[in-house]
């Protein structure tokens, strides 16, 4: 099977965000993915862009909002109302209020009330819901083991995200000893990581040398909650075609993908696509999770044998960190960056008019330093 994968770009100036074309099955039968939709006026920018590549009468076969972030999920709106759409793929966090109800701090919190409040709060993914239901569209929640089209979900999974839900940024505030004594902070990485996390640091306040065999990433960065309940999806075209999209999971997100990849058979360090997770940020990712998913470190000189992708703005100086793309780099990937301008990965699919070489993103020498 031939896949596609196109990523727009998502927000002018430094806003970031999503939004993600995937194009699937063989020349003559092929299938239609969006995967997030940015803000409001990027939704508007997929619908345009799927007309103009895809013909007018193009369907969506599945429409994926992997987490309820407005840079991800606003656009999507657009997308459900200015296209035929079969499937919409979206968490509802109101409908784990009971399972989340003893993690917030407030005990006097019903089900029934509990789960209005994140309704209430999350009115973007209800105007989803609504609007799916509306236009008679089927509604499913992607947690780990579901297929999405020829995708796995690696993660979040089902049992582990009412603790994800009680910390988020939006919700009431948590019960942090309950979380902490369920083992499910997320102030802290999980397993093996929460040792080091102490190391991490937050704020860049100046440049420093970064070399081959010398990499400064660091492990043990933390993440927003719903960043870390994003969607991470699996796909496998076939021998060596495998990709794996991210979106903005974090340690958390990427440890249950990894543990979940590893405990269904699903190979991982073999890729050909991958996406980099939350726009380049290093809080998402550190060398001890990257060696998992992606592999060692190789030998200095080795050619590259796949393709990452990061989305991120045109005038953002802080995405992507420089120190991740690097990391990347050194793990076999050649790295390309939206920042303004529409980018594609083929995988199988000829090349559409209008598309030129693709950039590459260059190993970087001077890097962002942890204060």
């Amino acid at each position: 099977m031939n896949c596609e994968i196109e990523f727009l770009p998502v927000g002018d100036g430094c806003k970031p965000g999503d939004g993600i074309v995937v194009r699937y099955g063989d020349q003559l039968a092929w299938e239609l993915m969006v995967i997030d939709g940015g803000h409001l006026d990027c939704g508007k920018a997929i619908v345009s862009h799927v007309q103009n590549a895809f013909g007018h009468d193009a369907v969506i076969s599945h429409a994926v909002v992997t987490h309820p972030d407005a840079d991800h999920a606003s656009g999507m709106r657009e997308v459900l109302a200015g296209l035929p759409v079969n499937n919409l793929w979206i968490h509802m966090p109101w409908q784990s209020a009971a399972a989340a109800r003893p993690y917030f701090a407030n005990k006097s919190w019903t089900d029934e009330g509990l789960a209005q409040e994140l309704r209430r709060e999350y009115d973007i993914v209800g105007d989803l819901v609504d609007l799916a239901a509306k236009n008679k569209i089927g509604i499913h929640q992607p947690f780990a083991g579901t297929s999405i089209g020829p995708f796995r979900v690696l993660s979040p999974f089902q049992n582990l995200y009412p603790y994800f839900v009680s910390q988020f940024d939006r919700t009431p505030t948590p019960d942090q000893a309950a979380l902490e004594q369920a083992g499910f902070w997320i102030g802290k990485p999980p397993g093996f990581l929460a040792a080091i996390f102490d190391k991490a640091a937050a704020k860049v306040q100046k440049w420093t040398t970064e070399t081959w065999d010398n990499e400064l990433l660091k492990d043990g960065g933390i993440t927003s909650a719903s960043n870390e309940t994003s969607v991470v999806l699996y796909g496998d075209f076939g021998p060596g075609r495998r990709v794996l999209l991210t979106s903005d999971a974090g340690i958390w997100g990427l440890t249950m993908a990894s543990c979940f990849a590893n405990n269904s058979g699903l190979p991982l360090q073999d890729f050909m696509f991958v996406q980099i997770p939350h726009h380049g940020s290093r809080r998402n990712v550190g060398s001890t999770i990257l060696n998992g998913i992606l592999g060692s470190i190789r030998a200095k000189g080795t050619a590259p044998h796949s393709c990452a992708f990061v989305s991120a703005p045109k005038e953002d100086d802080t995405h992507p960190r420089k120190m991740v793309l690097n990391a990347f780099i050194r793990r076999g990937y050649r790295v390309s960056a939206t920042q303004g301008k529409k980018i594609v990965f083929w995988g199988g699919f000829p090349a559409r008019p209008g598309y030129g070489p693709l950039p590459e993103l260059p190993f970087a020498t001077q890097v962002e330093d942890y204060d």
